[in-house]
């Protein structure tokens, strides 16, 4: 075994094969390499500014840097686990490239608050990244909607269809989730915007530092104000981790709609082969794969929120070595974030809708009964609950005659409400009983329309 070099002074032999086993994260922290050099440059350009480090170790610390991150890009850069990780890899080929004077970069700064640093870069860009996919999941949602503001289908409760509702009306809740998705991750992004470049391992330092300089030239709010919250703080992914397992969630149900509508039982929507996959031995197959996966992204994403509440929840200030396993959930919680959402709004727009389908099951179970029951309340002057059971009373014995309430004969009504005319019949049909929905929110087409505008003016 032979000492690492970059902090062997202490240490007479390296570490054993087992020790860098565990202890490298150079396998999954790469991906910070962009923020990690961005953050470098940032703080070489303050070190220089403040006399802490001559200027032209500074410049060439940045061409270093540049240099570097183009060898990345390309592929060039040989990653070496003995280094351990992003940090240490960087500075080792700055070394080779530039000499003694990559020594100086380290000044007044340590990984502590390095990757702490570079950590909320990458979140704070994912959630960019994030609230961008949100968006288009919500134009695409909003353009079927648009087409479909006035197709009848059921709506459920328990899975039973409860009342009938518009196609366009259930697809805008899923748009109001997604918004308060966005607000999440927006909240989340607000936490995590504040810069702890400059806490060092945890006390601070002697240098000179101008922290807000750091903070302000990597697009940060500011600095963060306590060194020891600086280099131990987690709970920024542990918000961003809890917007990324409610989204998912809102995904997953919506991904569930659409496993059942586009099952044979359903046939409410029909997938198109982009979506679709087969079956090795059943030819007849249309499976909706993308939509079952999605549903199973939601719990993976929900274990990376519990795996760091779990690392998190007993760590005492300041860093521990625990927070290395960070990383992995929150990289692995974003690329299935981001591979969900894509694959939902794929879906959303390419779903064919059947409006029959949908209209003839809109009509099932009595689905109007509601409707029956409140024109009670409104022209005979009714209490409610009476209403209530006259229409439940009513629906039974449709039942036993086998047919809907439009089909049933006024006067078999009249036996169980005397007062019941003729103009029930302009309530109990599919299309009289969404348009009745005028309510704020309700499901009445001109309503849905409404809300479509609204939200196409929001998004621009």
């Amino acid at each position: 075994m032979t000492t690492n070099e970059m902090w062997g002074g202490r240490f007479a032999q390296g570490p054993a094969d087992i020790m860098k086993e565990i202890n490298a994260s150079i396998d999954f922290d790469r991906r910070l390499y962009a923020q990690d050099i961005a953050a470098s440059k940032a703080h070489a350009r303050m070190l220089a500014h403040r006399g802490i480090i001559a200027q032209s170790d500074a410049d060439a610390i940045g061409h270093g840097l540049d240099q570097i991150r183009t060898e990345i890009d390309h592929g060039k850069f040989v990653f070496s686990r003995d280094l351990e990780d992003i940090h240490m890899n960087i500075e080792a080929r700055l070394t080779d490239l530039i000499g003694e004077a990559a020594g100086r970069l380290h000044t007044a700064r340590s990984r502590n608050d390095q990757v702490a640093t570079d950590f909320r870069l990458w979140v704070r860009d994912s959630i960019d990244r994030m609230s961008q996919g949100l968006r288009a999941f919500q134009v695409n949602l909003i353009a079927k909607a648009a087409a479909h503001a006035g197709t009848v289908m059921p709506g459920f409760t328990h899975l039973q269809s409860a009342q009938p509702v518009t196609l366009g009306h259930h697809l805008l809740a899923y748009v109001e989730m997604a918004a308060r998705d966005r607000a999440r991750f927006a909240s989340a992004r607000a936490c995590t915007n504040e810069c702890p470049l400059g806490a060092a391992a945890l006390a601070g330092t002697s240098f000179p530092i101008d922290r807000e300089q750091t903070a302000l030239e990597l697009g940060f709010s500011g600095a963060m104000r306590n060194s020891l919250d600086g280099v131990s703080a987690r709970d920024f992914a542990l918000e961003y981790l809890s917007a990324c397992s409610i989204m998912t969630t809102h995904l997953s149900r919506l991904a569930e709609e659409i496993v059942l509508w586009s099952s044979p039982q359903f046939r409410f929507i029909r997938l198109s082969d982009a979506f679709s996959t087969g079956s090795s031995i059943m030819p007849q197959k249309r499976n909706p794969d993308a939509a079952e996966l999605v549903r199973a992204k939601c719990a993976r994403v929900t274990g990376s929120l519990v795996t760091l509440l779990g690392v998190m929840k007993a760590l005492p200030l300041s860093y521990a070595k625990d927070m290395q396993e960070d990383k992995e959930a929150v990289f692995d919680a974003a690329d299935s974030c981001e591979l969900a959402l894509a694959a939902m709004t794929g879906m959303v727009d390419d779903m064919q809708i059947n409006e029959p389908a949908m209209r003839h099951a809109a009509g099932d179970a009595f689905s109007t009964a509601t409707d029956l029951a409140d024109w009670i309340v409104r022209v005979l002057k009714k209490p409610f609950r009476e209403a209530h059971h006259i229409t439940g009373r009513i629906v039974a014995l449709a039942e036993a005659r086998k047919c809907g309430l439009l089909d049933l004969p006024l006067s078999e009504m009249q036996t169980v409400e005397p007062g019941i005319t003729a103009d029930i019949q302009s309530v109990l049909g599919l299309d009289a009983s969404v348009a009745s929905r005028l309510s704020f929110g309700g499901t009445a087409p001109t309503r849905v329309r409404e809300q479509i505008g609204y939200w196409q003016e929001r998004l621009k």
